[in-house]
């Protein structure tokens, strides 16, 4: 559960494989990791979805789009407009101790998206090193594509930002392709999954 809700819930066409330092592949989403002036990390995943950009827009800044790739209950909060409130457990109450809340920073609509993370799961390994991590979605027309690019800035040059970075390399990437499946084969049927 834990390694599931890890995974942004927010986030695919083939890429070649990746060949420069510092990047890995990961089926279809490519992976780069970088070090900053403050040795801090940088990590960033980008996939094409076979979507016009509106649509992508709509499933990353919506409850109602997270709810068909990524979890099965999201909701704006109603005390903050910039809270999105998901949960993998579609029975989780609002503020319940499953879920995630993350804040939007800043939005330029069919382009950037910026959040962070406010709230996680009770037992989120590294909550204090990861509350420090901001994140950003943009987004771009790719010809008939939409090029999505989440990036992920401030995870610590220590054991903490280690293990999160590693964790989120993988569980970031499924969460692309998870998106990308979205709008191949249709919205999650939570039902049955």
């Amino acid at each position: 559960m834990i390694r599931r809700t890890m995974t942004l819930a927010f986030v695919v066409a083939a890429f070649a494989a990746v060949t420069e330092p510092g990047a890995a592949a990961t089926g279809a989403v490519r992976v780069t990791t970088s070090i900053e002036a403050d040795m801090s990390r940088t990590m960033v995943h980008e996939v094409l979805v076979d979507a016009p950009v509106a649509d992508v827009w709509t499933a990353i800044s919506t409850p109602q789009g997270w709810m068909s790739w990524a979890v099965p209950a999201a909701w704006i909060s109603p005390a903050d407009p910039d809270i999105l409130e998901t949960s993998y457990d579609r029975t989780e109450a609002p503020g319940g101790p499953g879920t995630v809340q993350q804040r939007f920073v800043a939005r330029i609509p069919g382009r950037l998206l910026v959040f962070r993370t406010i709230k996680a799961p009770a037992g989120f390994p590294h909550w204090e090193t990861y509350r420090g991590v901001t994140s950003l979605f943009e987004i771009e027309p790719a010809g008939r594509q939409t090029r999505v690019r989440l990036t992920s800035t401030g995870y610590p040059d220590n054991d903490a930002g280690r293990a999160l970075i590693a964790f989120f390399e993988r569980g970031n990437a499924q969460t692309l392709e998870n998106l990308q499946r979205r709008f191949v084969t249709g919205p999650v049927d939570w039902e049955k999954r």
